[in-house]
């Protein structure tokens, strides 16, 4: 039996790898966007630049060259077991023009997006996990949030721009 190593790859996707009866190695990049990566490699140790291959599929490619080499949906199976019903969890990298560049994380919650978390802010190598309100977020950085999709988006345009937009699923019903 081949022993697959499975890697999540923040902002991008996730990562299966094997290696071969002959010592080479097998990847497949699944990125979010749906389309796939096939790369081959050998380890660092013994592989030159020339060993290495990568080849961009889109869904239908992908599907088409596992049916081809007789396996299944093994990986499109793994992604949805990452999905949970109206939870999204996403990346927001601040580049210097964005609004949050510089400010403090503040809670979103007293701008009105309530049901939102910062889960993390990735930095350079190192990660701050669950974040105060009064940390510092400068260009570079990472965001990473989860909550619903409608709020994720809500949340990035205001990192982005600074204004809150009201969306009709936020104003409270009755009284």
């Amino acid at each position: 039996m081949v022993d697959v190593r499975r890697v999540k790859l923040p902002g991008v996707g996730v990562l299966h790898t094997f290696v071969t009866e002959d010592g080479g190695k097998v990847g497949v990049i699944t990125h979010r966007s749906g389309h796939s990566d096939l790369i081959t490699f050998a380890d660092a140790e013994g592989g030159s630049d020339a060993s290495k291959v990568s080849l961009r599929l889109d869904e239908d490619e992908a599907h088409t060259l596992a049916e081809l080499l007789g396996g299944t949906r093994i990986t499109e199976s793994l992604s949805r077991l990452d999905e949970i019903p109206g939870l999204s969890i996403d990346w927001f990298t601040v580049d210097y023009d964005d609004f949050i560049a510089g400010q403090k994380l503040g809670s979103l919650a007293s701008r009105g997006v309530v049901g939102l978390t910062v889960v993390a802010v990735v930095r350079g190598e190192s990660a701050n996990p669950a974040p105060a309100d009064d940390f510092t977020v400068f260009p570079g950085d990472t965001l990473v949030v989860a909550g619903t999709p409608e709020k994720v988006a809500k949340a990035f345009a205001f990192y982005r721009t600074g204004e809150m937009h009201k969306a009709p699923a936020d104003t409270p019903s009755g009284g």
